[in-house]
């Protein structure tokens, strides 16, 4: 975890609020949140701090181990959240009272001897105090009840969470103050890291680069990550859409750290028909959006698809690079492959350049090429060429091609990076075909095959 904080992970059965205390308590909606249980599946990790002190969080999956295979590995993922917290909060339902599966989770937390603190969630008023007696025959102590909803009684618990891991709340340790919610919930950084794998400071963090790993559903996005990574953060199973929220992780490489976002998978808008699967898509394209680099992950056995297509528009409208990933690679006959990138070439086209990997995410073959492919696609993202240089490509392709009716570009200069952005000073209107042949010329001068350019005209 970041910068060796104190972890309190947040467990319990599915469909008790557990996503929601962990919003509340890192003072932003960072987990999906619905009625229904099962929403969250992979654990995820953010800074929060109360009363000077920070610590991370990690929100679970249901505990459900005598469910399906998926409902296996969410529970697994509940466990070893257990094993690496310093303090466990156990959310149990006070409008519902202790359950079997309760009584379990209590009964393992128990054996394990770390700090625990039961949270009856969902007394939204005083009424539902009285029902949090019926909890201290769990074994765990004293429960508390709270309204993660509405944020009652949740700065209760977080002074007791202090108490239980040792921190004395009136001094602050050098850490800086930060404000708590007037509704109870604890405020945290802007950017959190989730699970680091490398260990960055807040000032190095804001250079880090981002790495997003998109797709469809069920094309082994969660699997690169995982492998990525070195650890299982992301269930993964082959039912589509097991990824609900968008999980990073900040991870040491030959090239530095870099931050990679597991994402989930998204498709059709036409056939988005639940609201969980409505807000994973907006923080897939949140994080499009945010990152550096997106990784396109395809599914090689099924081909270049209209909804993959769709995404790389997407990305390639947010302005930053790809890199094409063609999984699953390994189990395709050389008359396959060649139908794969012809499709990729006739659907893709407007990607240019854009690095095509051929990798397998599951036995990790072709997976060493990444880093070197995102490496180079930020050395050009963030490039920057002379203005003289810039106008000697100018001049010289419209020597070599002069742009129709009398149409010229008078003067050019690099506005911006990330991604370069030129400035073409042209005496009239440039026709749409000769912007994308000085851009082609820029591309091959200046070494900007892997990443987008955006050119700007202006009239003298």
């Amino acid at each position: 975890m970041s910068a060796g904080l104190p972890v309190v992970g947040i467990v319990g059965r599915p469909n008790v609020g557990k996503s929601t205390l962990f919003n509340r308590l890192v003072g932003r909606r960072e987990a999906v949140v619905a009625p229904e249980p099962g929403v969250t599946r992979d654990r995820k990790a953010a800074e929060a701090a109360w009363r000077g002190h920070h610590f991370v969080v990690v929100d679970t999956g249901g505990w459900s181990p005598d469910g399906d295979t998926l409902d296996g590995k969410v529970s697994s993922q509940s466990e070893r959240a257990m094993d690496d917290a310093d303090v466990l909060l156990l959310v149990v339902d006070v409008t519902v009272g202790i359950t079997e599966p309760d009584a379990r989770i209590a009964a393992m937390l128990r054996r394990s001897g770390r700090p625990t603190l039961v949270v009856a969630n969902k007394a939204d008023s005083g009424t539902r105090d009285d029902g949090r007696w019926e909890f201290n025959r769990l074994g765990l102590g004293e429960a508390w009840t709270v309204s993660a909803l509405h944020g009652r009684n949740v700065g209760d618990v977080l002074d007791r969470v202090l108490d239980l891991l040792e921190i004395d709340p009136d001094h602050h340790g050098g850490l800086p103050e930060r404000s708590a919610n007037a509704d109870g919930g604890a405020t945290g950084p802007d950017e959190p890291t989730s699970g680091s794998e490398a260990h960055v400071d807040d000032e190095e963090a804001e250079t880090v680069p981002a790495v997003a790993i998109v797709g469809r559903p069920n094309v082994g996005k969660s699997t690169l990550f995982n492998r990525l990574i070195g650890d299982e953060r992301s269930v993964v199973h082959d039912r589509p859409g097991t990824t609900r929220d968008a999980i990073d992780t900040l991870v040491e490489t030959e090239a530095g750290p870099v931050r990679f976002i597991d994402t989930a998978g998204m498709r059709r808008k036409a056939r988005v028909d639940a609201d969980t699967e409505y807000y994973a898509n907006l923080r897939a394209l949140r994080a499009i959006d945010a990152c550096d680099v997106a990784l396109l992950i395809i599914d090689a056995t099924v081909g270049v698809t209209a909804q993959d297509q769709r995404l790389a528009e997407r990305i390639d409208g947010a302005g930053c690079p790809i890199v094409v990933l063609l999984n699953k690679w390994e189990t395709l006959d050389a008359e396959h492959r060649e139908v794969v990138l012809g499709d990729l070439a006739r659907r893709l086209h407007f990607v240019g350049e854009a690095p095509v990997l051929r990798i397998s995410a599951l036995t990790g073959r072709g997976v060493h090429r990444l880093i070197p492919a995102i490496e180079a696609a930020m050395e050009a993202y963030q490039s920057r060429a002379p203005t003289a240089k810039v106008n000697e490509i100018v001049q010289l392709a419209q020597s070599a091609q002069p742009a129709p009716g009398g149409a010229r570009v008078l003067y050019a200069t690099q506005a911006a990076t990330q991604p370069p952005t030129f400035t073409l000073f042209a005496n009239r209107e440039l026709p749409a075909t000769y912007l994308r042949y000085l851009e082609r010329r820029l591309r091959e001068e200046l070494g900007l095959a892997k990443t987008p350019v955006k050119l700007r005209v202006r009239r003298r």
